[in-house]
């Protein structure tokens, strides 16, 4: 079914360099622009962001330093873009959290006058988890095709939660997986072993995933101002973050990595320290 338009609609999807709203830039943006007529056309233009692309995001939307190094800037095609968007309602996928906020802050800082208000923001995503809820209900009734009864009631939700797994094997049996974050895929079969991997695509070292493993196999930060810097050597630099982390709210799983990993260092330390040939030792 067309969609009922009263005026253009401008699907916008953004590349960009990281995921921080205030700080990170586009790289590339993409608009699909529908009228009212059915009509439609598409522009995508490569952006130069101005400050370097971290190799994470570089590895999942294929675009590098070399690649925008002559694209033009923000700043310079800005006016083009808000011409496109102009008297248009906007859409996007997770755009209401991201892109649209996003795109808000680099066309102020380039100094261009972009009025949200008035029009109309579509996000697809929303859409999607509103009318596909993500509960156990839910889940009970696409894969077996019943309502749960006695839903909350821990002995049904675990036997529930069993016919789901069994369903889905049924379900995605043969099917490729594919883990972005481990550039490879999964082939989706009845074993705990394909089922484990698909459960966890994050290379993640503590349950919550506030430590993660980088490219590199170190464990790095996956939040705060040290995100994506590796652990131990933030603790030997600043010893004041583990001792904040410790008496924080992070889980006690969380605080047993962390401590582990502040211990390796403490010993690599010593072990460097009695080193033949230290300064030190040898006073």
């Amino acid at each position: 079914m067309p969609l009922r338009l009263t005026r253009p609609l401008a699907i916008v999807d953004l590349e960009t360099t990281g995921v921080n709203v205030g700080h990170d830039r586009i790289v590339e943006i993409s608009i699909v622009k529908v009228y009212p007529d059915g009509s439609r056309e598409v522009f995508t233009q490569r952006i130069n962001p101005t400050i370097p692309i971290p190799p994470f995001s570089t590895a999942i939307h294929g675009i590098s330093d070399e690649d925008v190094k002559d694209a033009p800037t923000f700043a310079e095609i800005g006016h083009k873009i808000a011409q496109m968007l102009r008297d248009c309602d906007l859409a996007g996928f997770n755009s209401n959290k991201f892109d649209f906020p996003l795109l808000v802050e680099e066309f102020l800082r380039a100094g261009i006058d972009f009025e949200i208000k008035g029009r109309r923001m579509i996000d697809v995503q929303n859409i999607f988890h509103k009318m596909e809820p993500r509960t156990l209900k839910a889940a009970y009734k696409f894969y077996c095709g019943a309502e749960l009864e006695n839903a909350h009631s821990a002995e049904a939700d675990a036997l529930a939660t069993y016919e789901v797994l069994l369903a889905q094997v049924d379900r995605y049996q043969g099917i490729e997986v594919e883990d972005k974050e481990n550039k490879t895929t999964i082939t989706f079969d009845n074993t705990t072993t394909s089922l484990h991997q698909v459960s966890y695509m994050l290379k993640n070292v503590d349950l919550a995933g506030h430590i993660v493993y980088d490219d590199k196999g170190r464990e790095v930060f996956n939040f705060g101002k040290y995100k994506g810097q590796p652990v131990e050597e933030v603790f030997l630099k600043e010893p004041s973050y583990y001792d904040w982390m410790m008496k924080a709210e992070f889980p006690l799983y969380t605080k047993k990595i962390i401590t582990a990993i502040k211990l390796r260092g403490f010993n690599k330390g010593l072990n460097n320290m009695n080193q033949p040939g230290n300064k030190k030792n040898n006073l």
